[in-house]
């Protein structure tokens, strides 16, 4: 898995990047863009996708513009997510966040920016049909948009200062958080050629792991530390957020969590396809420290 991870994580950053670098824009848009590609991360999303077609046999290159894609998405949101008007954020990975660095016009811009040029990413590869193309780019557009992410940080954003239900907790994470991950499956089924069936399990496998991804952000927020999740930890409590330690106890988040990993392994389980990559980046989502 870490090979796996570590070979495609590049392939994919170097592909967002070369790619920025080769378009006709001005010159601050184009640093503000790279300077959030090249700002880290671990790449769950994109890899995630590319897992998934390794998993049908196929080779995992024919979604490197897709997974390329879906991860400047990723990046718009979270440019985004750390303006002031939202949850002002002076950190992203342990570096100053992009409007810090370029002021929030830019950042705003450098976010829409990613957000538009993801879809003509996926229009032009050639490596794709345009049956292809037409599932993706539609399925795409209703993960991160109203009905998907986007939708889901406005139910975050009201649901600050209140006291939510664990169900419509769960509500706001399987759109915020749950919506991408979904594609990146979705997706990789696609591009596989999988059957209905096929799709119907890989959406319940990335439906739950989306939660499971969530419940460990929470429980991050207050066992990790600054150091090491590159940014501040307790912000979830300073803002008043409902989360799954506050609602559930932190016993009781954990108890959660590994519910809905059985529950991921179970969906994968059914299916005859080589799920080990899919079941190794799972368990990795449960335990991982940042």
């Amino acid at each position: 898995m870490k090979e796996f991870q570590q070979q495609h994580g590049e392939m994919i950053t170097n592909q967002m990047v070369e790619t920025v670098e080769s378009l006709s824009m001005p010159s601050n848009l184009n640093k503000a863009m790279i300077y959030s590609l090249q700002a880290g991360g671990k790449r769950i999303r994109p890899i995630l996708l590319l897992a998934t077609i390794k998993a049908f046999n196929k080779d995992p290159l024919l979604g490197l513009s897709t997974a390329s894609a879906l991860e400047m998405i990723h990046t718009y949101s979270l440019i985004h997510d750390d303006l002031p008007a939202m949850d002002d954020d002076d950190l992203r990975r342990g570096k100053p966040t992009n409007h810090k660095m370029f002021g929030e016009a830019m950042a705003i811009l450098a976010g829409d920016a990613l957000l538009t040029y993801s879809f003509q990413m996926i229009a032009e590869d050639k490596g794709l049909t345009s049956d292809h193309k037409v599932r993706l780019i539609g399925l795409l557009a209703k993960c991160a948009g109203p009905e998907g992410m986007v939708g889901g940080q406005v139910a975050d954003i009201e649901g600050e200062n209140k006291k939510l239900t664990v169900k419509g907790l769960e509500s706001i994470h399987e759109h915020k958080t749950g919506k991408l991950l979904t594609f990146s499956v979705l997706a990789g089924g696609i591009i596989s050629d999988a059957s209905e069936g096929q799709l119907e399990l890989l959406k319940q496998f990335a439906y739950h792991i989306g939660l499971a991804f969530q419940i460990q952000d929470d429980i991050l927020d207050i066992e990790g530390s600054e150091e090491i999740i590159g940014k501040p930890v307790g912000s979830d409590e300073s803002k008043h957020k409902s989360t799954y330690p506050s609602l559930l106890t932190l016993g009781g988040a954990k108890d959660k969590l590994h519910f809905h990993l059985n529950e991921a392994l179970s969906s994968l389980d059914q299916m005859t396809i080589d799920s080990s990559l899919l079941t190794e980046i799972a368990q990795l989502i449960v335990a991982r420290n940042h």
